[in-house]
């Protein structure tokens, strides 16, 4: 089958026209996939920076945002037939311990990741097991549905929080915060605020629901800014996305006395942050967000979508063959594309 391999520990990947057709186990089912999104995490495992080479094996089909058919299924297989349109929760658990049973299993402490630990779906074909497929509304496109793994984390983050009725500030619009932005709007938010570096990005925030989107380079008096849209007091809720140490530390500045913070960004090395001033005598809540709810986010998520409430098209920027996968790995590490899509199908 044609795919994308982690070839040498190093930058890039190996387009493969002849590698072999996985093979469902029991409780498995295979699916052909036709479309995949390209994320922050597979520009890491492209670039082979330090978190790579420390976590990814060489050898491994990449990838793990996609939708698909189910083309083959495991005996012992009983929930779904070949056919049916499907995307998966990357995030894979043996379902034993104790935050698997619990309601908690996206977070697990056995967590095996699709396209990390295990084969992924930049590929033809990709097994998973059959509880983690999620079967797709008829009324959802393909280039929707391979991207349902991060818009999955931003409602998470955004559910998580509670934002109805409630100034919510969104640091970092990436991909994840931009969806942020729709999803923060479609579940109520009274008012949106963004910051980021990125000109082109806060404007499309604007577009999305942002009613100020101030670019965090021209220094901190945004936050002032924000004080004075919001009583003197700050927002209700920091969605934090970006992961950048300084934005962190303005968003919790901007964070109302009481206020939540939901933190989804990951930082590259340590942060330091003051505990006292922003957290202890602020009285807030700080809530660490780690993937998607299994399944209680993809609910939300589908239930979202079927509103037609999510603007989505503005963010889904660009499409490219399997076979161009060089100049779709360009388009989005160069900041030319926001979230951009392989098919395979061809």
């Amino acid at each position: 089958m044609r795919c994308l391999v982690k070839h040498h520990a190093g930058p890039e990947l190996e387009y493969q026209t002849d590698h072999a057709i996985p093979e469902p186990g029991p409780r498995d089912v295979r699916i052909k996939v036709s479309k995949a999104g390209i994320c922050g995490t597979d520009r890491h495992i492209w670039e082979w920076d330090a978190w790579a080479a420390g976590r990814i094996p060489v050898g491994i089909v990449t990838g793990h945002e996609f939708v698909g058919v189910i083309d083959k299924i495991g005996g012992a297989v009983t929930k779904y037939e070949p056919g049916l349109r499907v995307s998966a929760e990357g995030h894979t658990t043996k379902g034993t311990d104790y935050n698997s049973r619990t309601g908690n299993a996206h977070i697990a402490t056995d967590t095996k990741i699709i396209g990390i630990d295990r084969d992924g779906c930049f590929a033809e074909y990709v097994v998973v097991p059959e509880d983690n497929v999620w079967p797709i509304h008829e009324s959802i496109p393909d280039r929707v549905a391979a991207v349902l793994d991060p818009l999955g984390n931003a409602v998470h983050t955004v559910m998580a929080a509670d934002v109805s009725a409630k100034s919510v500030l969104v640091s970092g619009t990436g991909i994840i915060g931009l969806m942020a932005v729709t999803v923060a709007k479609a579940a109520g938010a009274s008012r949106i605020f963004a910051t980021d570096i990125n000109p082109p990005r806060l404007d499309l925030a604007r577009q999305l629901g942002a009613i100020e989107a101030y670019d965090a380079r021209e220094g901190e008096a945004w936050i002032d800014d924000i004080r004075r849209h919001t009583r003197g007091e700050g927002v209700d809720v920091v969605l934090e996305m970006s992961g950048a140490a300084q934005a962190i530390r303005q968003a919790f500045s901007a964070l109302r006395n009481g206020g939540t913070a939901a933190l989804l960004g990951l930082p590259a090395k340590p942060v330091t942050f003051d505990f006292n001033e922003n957290i202890i005598f602020k009285g807030c809540t700080v809530l660490g967000i780690n993937g998607r709810k299994m399944f209680e986010t993809w609910y939300q998520m589908e239930e979202l979508l079927l509103s037609g409430r999510l603007e989505l098209d503005e963010i889904i920027t660009h499409e490219f063959p399997l076979e161009q996968y060089k100049e779709a790995f360009a388009t989005m590490i160069s900041g030319e594309g926001i979230k951009v899509v392989l098919d395979i199908s061809g």
